[in-house]
């Protein structure tokens, strides 16, 4: 083999040793899996016991390329939804005082639509959304419409009616003359 020079003859040695593929992919699995039992402690405080289990998990994961070609589809689109994230924030920051409050909800909408873009095009590329590309997505732009305004009307009634739940009207506990409250 050719001694390499440059960044890209690097990375596809890389790849053709299957560090891309199986590697990371295991790495990863196994990490989450031996950090969730570690801090969950379902089976006990044993480390050994957990990094077993890990490792099982890990190389089961691998056993067919279904983990590989999803980590290979989602994580460039995770790239571009991060790099969306952060023109939003540079955008944001010209705009946004530091006592506006109504900057978090647009985060968590700014957020939820590059989550959501992410998963929907990784799945798509992997053919699970209805065994068909994303050219038919005007098929179920509607549908999603419509649940997106439910949703929307949910949020609506549930923080409404957080607000109005715990004002400081006329329910008692007012601090007046009564009867004191219980256990004291």
């Amino acid at each position: 083999m050719a001694l390499t020079t440059n960044l890209t003859d690097i990375l596809n040695n890389l790849a053709d040793y299957g560090v891309f593929v199986y590697l990371l992919p295991f790495l990863l699995i196994f990490a989450v899996v031996f950090g969730i039992l570690e801090k969950a402690k379902i089976l006990g405080t044993n480390r050994g016991v957990h990094a077993t289990i890990a490792l099982a998990v890990g190389l089961l994961a691998l056993q067919f390329d279904y983990v590989s070609t999803f980590f290979a589809s989602i994580f460039p689109y995770a790239g571009i939804g991060i790099a969306i994230v952060l023109v939003a924030l540079i955008l944001m920051g010209l705009i946004n005082k530091n006592d506006d409050h109504w900057a978090k909800y647009i985060w968590l909408v700014i957020g939820g639509v590059a989550f959501i873009a992410v998963v929907w095009a990784s799945l798509d590329d992997l053919g699970f959304l209805f065994g068909r590309g994303l050219g038919d997505f005007a098929d179920i732009v509607p549908v999603v419409l419509v649940l997106a305004a439910l949703g929307g009307l949910i949020a609506w009634i549930v923080v409404g009616s957080g607000r109005n739940s715990g004002g400081g009207g006329s329910g008692g506990g007012g601090g007046g003359q009564g009867t004191p409250a219980p256990g004291h």
